[in-house]
């Protein structure tokens, strides 16, 4: 029971509401350089395929860091995994600060892609094991919340401060930094929510029995849910840029922000509705949300765009809280930490590998035509999960 891992959270010390800060700064930091690439293109000179794969180095870290060390934080701790994580998102500002070419720009991306990988799982534990009794709904949510508005506010932060502060290349990431010293402060004073911190016993990342039979139809879901966050954040702001012609940073940013402020407001809904609606309902607004962005993307329109990232994010957050509710509470106490890095193993390669297709299809296809591809083949991975979940729906309590 998740009363169990938190025996320390007692007294006046910061709960999960601070450590979902903690979690959503460190998220914020990964998405900083969204709408910077241009800027980055010009300065340095690259394809819009090394953009893709600058972006999938990100989710690479992500993916390396969730196999080697996803179940880390369950023996030595949370707090230790998320102090480790936060100096990771530091070195990787100065990567950037100090950006002289594509080198710093795979070291700072990779570095970032390691801290997302041990935010992950730790601060997601943390925040649900510092509810208290009839706050883990609440919590459930600050945690869903804190991960997909931190990787919204990033863009927003990044791209408004580009436009219209000076030093578009340094200030974000500046900023950041001082963010980082900030959430570091408040991460001191949260409780350990582990009993018993020991030495690290690397294991394999697995899943413990109890969890298999939710975690296949919440993890695919989350797959094609996040294969959209990684289409808007690593493509969207050269499509608005090169296609729609709009070159305003800020904008390019915003319209970043609209599809995790729709995850946002998805994950809010899954929790009125129940997991067992949640799920497939999320798949079915997902594919409503991925058909409006390719009509966008087929008629050239902005309007059609932002509606259909804000469509496609409400279903996604349907979807991924769901998913991550179901696998949570299927998981045991002692392997919670690794059960959800492995719930965000499946969702990271989701946002890597179809973004990649993206752009290589671009040098043959343009833009448009690989978002095209894009939206159809996830509109079919997100049918196919929703008729499965509709028909074997999630073993769990509403």
């Amino acid at each position: 029971m998740i009363s169990d891992r938190k025996a320390a959270a007692t007294g006046r010390r910061p709960g999960y509401a601070v450590a979902a800060g903690v979690f959503a700064i460190g998220m914020a930091g990964t998405t900083l350089p969204t709408p910077l690439y241009g800027l980055y293109r010009q300065e340095i000179g690259f394809s819009e395929l090394m953009v893709t794969v600058v972006f999938a180095v990100y989710a690479l870290g992500v993916i390396t860091v969730l196999l080697l060390a996803g179940n880390v934080s369950d023996d030595v701790g949370r707090r230790p995994v998320l102090f480790c994580a936060l100096a990771l998102s530091a070195a990787s500002a100065l990567c950037f600060i100090f950006e002289g070419g594509l080198p710093f720009l795979f070291l700072g991306r990779v570095l970032s892609g390691f801290a997302a990988g041990l935010f992950s799982g730790a601060a997601t534990a943390a925040v649900l094991e510092l509810a208290k009794p009839g706050q883990e709904a609440h919590a459930g949510f600050a945690a869903t919340a804190a991960n997909m508005g931190g990787l919204g506010c990033g863009p927003l932060l990044s791209g408004f401060l580009a436009q219209y502060a000076p030093w578009p290349l340094v200030l974000p990431f500046a900023v950041h930094l001082v963010l980082v010293a900030v959430a570091a402060v408040a991460t001191w004073l949260l409780p350990e929510t582990v009993r018993d911190p020991h030495r690290l016993r690397p294991q394999r990342l697995h899943l413990p029995p109890e969890v298999r039979g939710v975690f296949t139809p919440s993890a695919v879901a989350a797959f094609a849910g996040f294969a959209l966050l990684g289409l808007f954040t690593a493509v969207a702001p050269s499509f608005v840029g090169q296609t729609l012609g709009v070159t305003n940073l800020a904008v390019a940013g915003a319209i970043v922000f609209s599809v995790f402020l729709g995850s946002t407001a998805g994950q809010s809904l899954a929790g009125r509705i129940g997991v067992r609606k949640a799920l497939p309902g999320g798949c079915l607004v997902l594919v409503i949300g991925l058909a409006l962005v390719a009509t966008s993307l087929a008629v050239t329109s902005l309007p059609v765009l932002v509606l259909g990232a804000l469509c496609g994010g409400t279903g996604q957050g349907l979807a991924f809280r769901a998913g991550l509710t179901a696998v949570g509470r299927a998981a045991p106490a002692a392997h919670r930490g690794g059960t959800i890095s492995a719930f965000f193993l499946v969702a990271y390669f989701g946002i890597s590998l179809p973004v990649v297709g993206v752009g290589a299809l671009t040098m043959e296809l343009g833009l448009r035509g690989a978002g095209l591809t894009f939206a159809g083949c996830v509109i079919v991975l997100a049918v196919t999960v929703g008729l499965y979940v509709l028909r074997h729906p999630p073993a769990v309590d509403d």
